[in-house]
This record gives structure tokens, C-alpha cells and sequence, in this order.
């Protein structure tokens, strides 16, 4: 058992659920009576020693209420990739000297894949050097990438919100009796779920997304024109990831439209939408337009999924439990019950059976034609919307809770 005082940070893309996730660590901490401190900006927080006491704020469930519902990173973030200890020590004995400064012996990290490479190299070097510190890992990502975890937390909200805009620009594109393409370009560079939740758009009265490209199936400019020829669709709407691919494994946006990489050495990916739209222009010649949902998707806590944010309260707060419970190196994730009727538990995976890896979209959910997804991803995906929780609002627009940062 471990019996000092918590620290947590966020890292990584914000989301509308990740402050649910802190919020369970916070509950998490306060169920044991311990103090708990966050990291401001991520590991950089704890780096440099600027972290912010969470107690006295949140003894306050009305606090904690507007945390649960407020998107993005309450303390911040970062993405900051930590050097391997043999080229900076320093880096790591400053780190565990902060810790120890105020008697923290338990860190719970919220993130991506990327993060979790964090939690490898902290539990790693509190092991190796006999630091009485337990370093665990709690899943963030809207893209649903993370190995070990039937779903992320993050990614229910982010689905909900994709298939609602898509199933909104249907309505919009519906209207005029000229024929039109529409394509919409949704987060995702080598993973394609998100993109893939737009099928959730479909209904009784509207047939759309009535073409979906996901990054895993290769996508050539003769495809694409044989497949919007052979839609019946007057005013079509088109899905696409923005890490779609080329048959020779190149980027659909192309290297012209690549805006640079971020630390971990990703690209960062702008125009696959735009390319869809200027081949499929020049062919038909019809009124083709394309949206970029780009941040928006990431914090659209308006229309949040209640199935999305209490699990990640409950994550956020079994992360904490383990961390208390002397467990260290390891990753929280989901585990779907074998049922009719949707439920999961709480998992621990080893770090380093997560960290660096990359959960794509496997073939049993992809359509053979490549160009949509099956029922079985329908089945997978619906129960992760479900729910809508209740907006606190002031003046009309929701509100929201923030960190004042000293200056």
C-alpha cells in the first residue's frame, strides 16, 4: 500500500471527457484521504515544479459537478516527449525530487498512446532507483487507438458528436434539388473509428454518410470516382479520415498539404477533405464543397455522451484505487462484457503492452468494398453515445469550470 499524497496530469489532445477522468482521480484520492496535487501542462508541470493544490476546490461538489461537464484540459496540457534516461538523468532525479518535496507517491497520468510512453519511463526509473513513487496510466484519446481497452474514454462524446454534424449537414445539403458533394473530414491519422462513427449519422429518413474512407483500406482517385458514380445519392455526403492513404502507402492530402510534425514524430495531417473535393470537381463537375471538423470534435461537450463521461469518472477513480494500492507501470482500460445488453469492467495492462502501439480499426468492422463499415461496428459503437447529461448554463451557453493560472 502506498501512503503519501497523489499528483495527476493531463496530456495530450483535450477532449469533452477527460476532466471526468480527473475528476474520478480526484475522488480517487479523496475516498483514501490523501492530498492530491495536479501537474500543471502535464509532465512539463511536474517538471519544473508547478503544480496546484486541487483540495480545497474540489471539496466542492458543485466543483466537481461542473469538472465532470467542462471539456478540455482543466490543468493543461502538453505533448512532451521525455528523453531516455540514459541521455538526461538530470530530467528524472528533478522529476522524483518534486515528488518528494511534497511526499507524492502515487501519479496518475491521463493520455494517448504517446502518454503512456511517459508512464513507461517513470515507473521504469522508479523501480530501477528504488523510488517509492507507483506511476499509472489512465487512457484519453478521442481517436480510440489505445491498445489494451475495449474503447478510450473521450471517444463516445467525440462519435456522438461526429454523427450528430454529419447527420445536421445531411439536413443542410438535402435542401436544394441540384445534385452536390459534400465531404467532411474527421480526425484520425492511421485509425480510423471516429470516422467511422459518422455511419451512426444514418436514419429512417436519411441514408448519409453514403460513402466512408477509413485510413486502413488504400484509396486511389479511380476508386473514388467509380464509387460516387455508382451512388444513387442526389446530394451526396462523404466521410473520410484525414490520414486516408494512396495505394503506394502515401498520404491522400498529400506532401504539399503535410503541416509539419509534432514531438513524437507524427504528422500532422491538413486536406484530405480538400483533395476528395477537387478530383471529384474536376470530374463531375458538380457543386462539391468540404468541411473540416478539425478541433471541434475533440471538446463538443454540449452534446457529450453520459455513457462516455461516467466511465471515465469510474477509470479516473479505479486508476487512483490501484495506485493506492502499491501498483505501478500499468494502464487502466475497458473490458466489454460477453452480453446482451452493454456493460464493462475496469482492466490493469502492463504500460508496455500500450505504450507506442496503435489500436487501428480491425477488418471485421470495415466492409469488403472499402468504402463503409459493417453492422458489427454499428453494434460495437452505438451503446458508446448513449446519454445526455445535464448542462449547467449561465446565460444561455454552458458553463464551465477553469483553472486561474498565477502569472
Amino acid at each position: 500500500m502506498s501512503y503519501g499524497n497523489f499528483a495527476v496530469a493531463q496530456s495530450g489532445g483535450p477532449t469533452a471527457a477527460i476532466n471526468a477522468t480527473l475528476c474520478g482521480v480526484i475522488e480517487g484520492a479523496f475516498l483514501k484521504g490523501r492530498k492530491i496535487y495536479g501537474g500543471i501542462n502535464g509532465i512539463l508541470g511536474v517538471i519544473n515544479d508547478n503544480f496546484t493544490d486541487l483540495n480545497v476546490t474540489f471539496s466542492n461538489l458543485d466543483n466537481m459537478q461542473l469538472l465532470k461537464n467542462t471539456p478540455s484540459a482543466y490543468l493543461g496540457s502538453c505533448r512532451y516527449k521525455l528523453p531516455p534516461v540514459e541521455s538526461n538523468p538530470e530530467i528524472y532525479e528533478n522529476i522524483f525530487a518534486n515528488f518528494e518535496k511534497r511526499n507524492i507517491t502515487m501519479f496518475i497520468y491521463i493520455g494517448g498512446n504517446d502518454s503512456m510512453d511517459t508512464v513507461t519511463k517513470l515507473s521504469a526509473y522508479a523501480k530501477e532507483h528504488n523510488k517509492n513513487v507507483c506511476v499509472v496510466g489512465v487512457p484519453k484519446t478521442i481517436d480510440n487507438d489505445l491498445m489494451g481497452t475495449d474503447h478510450t474514454p473521450g471517444f463516445g462524446s467525440a462519435a456522438k458528436f461526429v454523427a450528430t454534424t454529419v447527420s445536421e449537414i445531411a439536413r443542410d445539403c438535402a435542401v436544394y434539388a441540384d445534385k452536390s458533394i459534400t465531404i467532411v473530414e474527421i480526425m484520425g491519422r492511421n485509425a480510423g473509428w471516429l470516422t467511422a462513427a459518422s455511419v451512426l449519422a444514418r436514419s429512417k429518413t436519411s441514408s448519409a454518410p453514403h460513402l466512408i474512407y477509413l485510413p486502413e483500406r488504400p484509396l486511389s482517385a479511380e476508386k473514388l470516382i467509380s464509387d460516387v458514380e455508382n451512388c444513387p445519392a442526389r446530394n451526396m455526403v462523404i466521410a473520410v479520415s484525414e490520414g486516408i492513404k494512396t495505394p503506394d502507402g502515401n498520404y491522400f492530402s498529400n506532401m504539399e498539404c503535410l503541416a509539419g510534425h509534432d514531438e513524437f514524430g507524427h504528422a500532422q495531417l491538413s486536406g484530405s477533405a480538400r483533395v476528395v473535393e477537387n478530383i471529384l470537381k474536376e470530374h463531375f463537375g458538380r457543386k462539391t464543397r468540404s468541411i473540416e471538423l478539425n478541433v471541434l470534435q475533440r471538446c463538443g461537450s454540449h452534446f457529450a455522451s453520459l455513457c462516455d463521461l461516467n466511465e471515465s469518472v469510474k477509470i479516473g477513480k479505479a486508476g487512483a484505487i490501484s495506485a493506492s494500492e502499491g501498483k505501478s507501470g500499468i494502464v487502466m482500460g475497458f473490458e466489454r462484457s460477453n452480453t446482451k445488453y452493454y456493460s464493462t469492467k475496469i482492466i490493469e495492462n502492463e504500460v508496455c503492452d500500450v505504450a507506442n502501439l496503435e489500436k487501428t480499426v480491425p477488418d471485421k468492422f470495415i466492409s469488403p468494398c472499402g468504402k463503409d463499415v459493417t453492422e458489427e461496428f454499428i453494434k460495437y459503437c452505438k451503446p458508446l453515445i448513449m446519454g445526455e447529461p445535464i448542462i449547467t448554463t449561465k446565460d444561455g451557453i454552458p458553463k464551465h469550470i477553469a483553472l486561474k493560472i498565477k502569472k
